[in-house]
């Protein structure tokens, strides 16, 4: 019989919440009051937000890893992303704990993004204990949001012992957590370590198994090279274990580790041994891939890998191939980019790089554009200069018939705005399937709508509701391919010519439609300078200057005062652009144009293709 023994020293927690509900907020006050930091310390707010993209737009974006003691027990966080999109950090991350703790916004309640990582938990059989946070908040509801958690335990097929969960109510920007909603307001966070302690179940092993320790996770140090981080299942690890990695193929390669170590608050602590149970970081290997097994060389026995969930998006990838390229940016060589890409998926286990057929692109797929948007942000930020072409959702075949993935969607929108989203949302095949009214003015509106509808909508969801909506979705399975639906009902203005913007030419296009170039910007020919007012696609000349002459004028010129540009971001141009356009992406501007970019070639293939339907 199968023996084991449990590691009462430690205990392994992931937290999650969706986007903006306080995670990362509450693990400063956890490490605050644990005694991390000195009396004197100065502290950045959010350290475990330590990518700039994280700290500029207020999420999680990369599961990351540390420790607090409390008492004798060293609990080790996994502080996971809120965003569906990156369900492959929250996988891999799961796979490292015993328990979960869900924080839940007293006033939002639990929205769609956490029932993803959620229904993740209880599949993995973890403890949870729900803390409601920000009880302070004027419209805080908790007792209704603490039912709806409730409801999604139930709705998620959560087991008689899993719905028995502990409950906290919690201000985590103060750092204080209390048992109920009556007694008197909490002074620390003492509370919700105790019942860490208490609840969430030390991790257990077999004394009699060897060392067996599963990859998580990848970082790399400038100083020890790359890192393999996992947990240790059974056995122990010590720096001079000779040891072999089994890799996806059940080949065992021998590997030595020139550094081992532990989580200690933030950073790294050498060590010489670590026990089973404890989250190891071995630096120096570098043949190793998520979802390795590390053993013993003498017994080696493989764990089962990581699986996630398949991919539902594709993007191609290309080299900057417009007459601006090389001007901003110091990488453009496709040989570097199908590297970094590569590169990308040793840590992401969401991402898969695949060379397309012709050669001169690379097929990025992935969970959804969001996630796709961060990593063309983080390779512009390193120097990149490159070209992406509109998402494209992965169908599937079953049966003769074809299968898309379908989400469900979740919009909280003012009453007065629910037609208008429901008529732009039947047109791309949407259907109601739910609708609640609170009676504050607020309706909760449930679709499910094919995932390629969701592509170029937020921004017009945001115009439609004012900015006053909010929207969230998850991946709801694959169904029969719902049929076609116009993508976007207006045209692009596009520059038939190379040369400078000039304010003449532009003030006199203005009326044709929105422009998104401004005055001194280059253009070149098959550069889209603006959206057009209609469906169809029209050649502009936007460096036309104003003809000068030597006679007088009668009266004064009128001073040409041109409407304000909105700057073009990454995730708009990417809403905005159609099938035949690509976005260029530099370190210093975001372009977008066709692409193919002589207006002739572009002319002769409508013709051909206007002349092969009437012939059809």
């Amino acid at each position: 019989m199968k023996k084991v023994s449990f590691n009462e020293k430690l205990r392994n927690i992931a937290i999650i919440a969706h986007v903006d509900h306080g995670k990362t907020t509450l693990v400063d006050h956890m490490f605050r009051q644990s005694g991390m930091f000195r009396e004197n310390q100065e502290i950045a707010e959010r350290v475990m937000d330590n990518m700039d993209l994280e700290r500029e737009r207020g999420i999680t974006i990369a599961a990351k890893n540390c420790s607090v003691k409390w008492g004798d027990v060293k609990i080790n966080i996994l502080d996971t992303p809120g965003h569906a999109d990156f369900g492959g950090e929250v996988e891999r991350a799961l796979m490292m704990v015993n328990g979960v703790i869900l924080l839940v916004d007293a006033s939002e309640g639990p929205l769609p993004q956490t029932r993803f990582v959620l229904k993740k938990a209880l599949e993995a059989k973890l403890k949870i204990i729900v803390v409601i946070n920000k009880i302070d908040r004027k419209d805080a509801r908790a007792k209704e949001v603490l039912n709806e958690v409730y409801d999604l335990f139930i709705d998620l097929d959560a087991d008689e012992e899993q719905i028995e969960f502990p409950v906290l109510f919690a201000v985590g920007r103060e750092g204080i957590a209390q048992k109920t909603l009556e007694e008197k307001k909490g002074e620390s966070l003492k509370v919700l370590f105790d019942t860490i302690v208490q609840e969430i179940p030390a991790p257990s092993y077999d004394p009699e198994e060897p060392l067996q320790l599963l990859v998580a996770d990848l970082d790399y140090s400038d100083y020890v090279g790359r890192l393999a981080i996992g947990k240790i299942s059974n056995g122990m690890i010590t720096e001079k274990d000779e040891l072999v990695c089994i890799n996806e193929d059940g080949k065992a390669l021998p590997l030595k580790i020139s550094k081992l170590q532990v989580y200690e608050g933030l950073n790294f602590r050498d060590a010489n041994t670590v026990m089973a149970g404890d989250i190891a970081i071995l630096a120096g290997i570098e043949d190793v891939h998520i979802g390795d097994t590390i053993c013993n060389r003498e017994n080696p026995k493989a764990l089962k890998r990581i699986a996630v969930d398949e991919p539902t998006i594709s993007m191609l990838f290309f080299i900057n191939t417009s007459p601006l390229s090389g001007r901003e940016g110091k990488i453009v060589q496709s040989n570097k980019i199908r590297e970094r890409l590569h590169k990308e998926t040793l840590s992401n286990v969401a991402l898969k790089v695949e060379d397309s057929a012709d050669g001169e692109s690379f097929v990025v797929k992935g969970r959804g554009e969001f996630q796709m948007v961060i990593l063309i942000e983080t390779m512009r930020r390193e120097g990149f200069e490159l070209s992406v072409g509109r998402p494209q959702v992965i169908f599937k075949k079953k049966d003769g018939k074809t299968l898309e993935p379908i989400e469900h969607l979740f919009i909280d929108c003012d009453e007065s705005f629910v037609g208008i989203v429901s008529e732009k949302l039947s047109k791309r095949k949407g259907r109601m399937i739910n609708l609640v009214n609170h009676g504050t003015g607020r309706v909760r509106v449930e679709f499910t709508v094919p995932s390629r509808s969701l592509i170029g909508y937020r921004n017009e969801f945001l115009t439609d509701t004012r900015g006053t909506g909010i929207m969230n979705s998850y991946l709801q399975g694959y169904e029969e391919y719902r049929g076609d639906f116009p993508t976007r009902l207006t045209g692009s203005l596009v520059s038939d010519r190379n040369g400078t913007a000039l304010s003449y030419s532009l003030y006199n296009l203005e009326p044709r439609g929105t422009l998104f170039t401004v005055p001194n910007d280059p253009v070149y020919e098959g550069m889209i300078v603006g959206e057009h007012n209609r469906d169809n696609d029209l050649d502009v000349n936007p460096t036309k200057g104003k003809k000068l002459s030597n006679m007088r004028a009668s009266g004064k010129d009128e001073s040409m005062i041109l409407t304000p540009v909105v700057p073009m971001t990454l995730e708009r141009a990417i809403d905005f652009i159609k099938d035949d356009e690509l976005v260029e992406v530099t370190p210093k501007s975001i372009r977008l144009r066709k692409a193919i970019l002589s207006s002739q070639t572009r002319h002769t293939l409508r013709g051909k293709a206007f002349q092969q339907t009437v012939n059809a």
